[in-house]
């Protein structure tokens, strides 16, 4: 395969979108950004041109193809929000599911047969093992996780079928932001919870719920694996890299094989504003493993990942630095 210049990346006006086209800026890729802005913000575009269209529009497209000529894709669009999942799974298939269909068709047509593919730990449901490797059981709980296992088995037929290149990258807790603090975190509703502890922190909201404090985890809270977002940049063009060089169907975790737990969260985030967190327990939510952790070793065997910012002090500190009040 050719040298890779030019990628459509969808989504890529989004939280982890956005990061991953200054990362593809650059490593010399010039990212064209194709977004309905329904989630994602138009000041975020900022290292390649913008094409505001939705996945599930044929003629939109086509016309970004035609038009950028791409080598390869990176796909971010979708519908994200695990609760709302449940409550409205007709949305999640139909833009999930359906809207990628609709990008791999164009994507034939324009004959583009590359793709990142942006996955989640959701796919597989609550483990019975930890760390997870890329071959535990895949079973998801919500009709988020569902969608997206989806489509990872669309791309592998459209491999058996079509010869598509392709890396599915699972990752787990997105956190922190842009190290240059050109980006940050602006989700609407915000529901990950250290943006939402620093919220509470600055008094943008009253405090924060924390569900479950009796799990069988050392301090009898969810234990989960925080990636920064910088490192999960890194991670999508270091896929992108091995598939240009490469014809291979990658399926990655993405994380740091090492977790934090909530009261850690919050007691690193007292230490490093000197306030305190407002929070109340609530009771545990269905469905919420007590941890989650990534084994990373396929990561670094095949691409070369690993985490470089994904210390607590830097994940806190970067994502701090919106919601600051001296």
């Amino acid at each position: 395969m050719t040298a890779i210049d030019r990628v459509i990346v969808t989504g890529g006006a989004g939280y982890i979108g956005s990061h991953t086209c200054k990362e593809l800026a650059s490593a010399g890729i010039e990212p064209i950004v194709y977004d309905n802005l329904l989630y994602g913000h138009r000041h975020n575009v900022k290292w390649g041109p913008l094409v505001v269209g939705d996945i599930l529009d044929h003629e939109q497209l086509a016309m970004a193809f035609k038009k950028y000529r791409p080598q390869a894709c990176i796909h971010f669009a979708a519908l994200a929000y695990v609760g709302e999942s449940v409550e409205r799974p007709s949305a999640y298939y139909r833009t999930n599911v359906t809207g990628t269909l609709t990008l791999l068709s164009e994507m034939l047509r324009a004959d583009v047969r590359t793709i990142v593919f942006s996955s989640t730990c959701a796919t597989y449901g609550v483990p019975d093992v930890l760390p997870i490797v890329e071959t535990t059981l895949q079973n998801p709980i919500n009709p988020y996780g569902a969608s997206k296992l989806m489509v990872e088995r669309i791309l592998a037929d459209y491999r058996t079928a079509y010869g598509l290149r392709y890396a599915c990258l699972r990752y787990f807790n997105a956190c922190g932001a842009d190290l240059d603090a050109e980006l940050r975190e602006e989700h609407d509703p915000e529901t990950h919870l250290i943006p939402r502890c620093l919220m509470a922190v600055a008094g943008r909201i009253p405090k924060v719920d924390i569900y479950g404090d009796d799990y069988p985890t050392p301090d009898g809270t969810c234990v989960r694996d925080y990636i920064h977002v910088t490192d999960l940049a890194r991670g999508h063009v270091a896929a992108l890299s091995e598939l240009a060089r490469e014809d291979l169907a990658l399926r990655l975790n993405l994380g740091t094989g090492q977790g934090f737990s909530i009261r850690q969260i919050l007691a690193g985030i007292e230490a490093m504003t000197g306030r305190p967190v407002p929070h109340e327990f609530q009771p545990r939510r269905a469905g919420d493993p007590p941890s989650l952790l990534a084994d990373v070793g396929e990561a670094k065997r095949r691409i070369g990942f690993v985490a470089k910012h994904s210390d607590l002090e830097t994940i806190l500190r970067t994502a701090w630095r919106q919601y600051r009040v001296d």
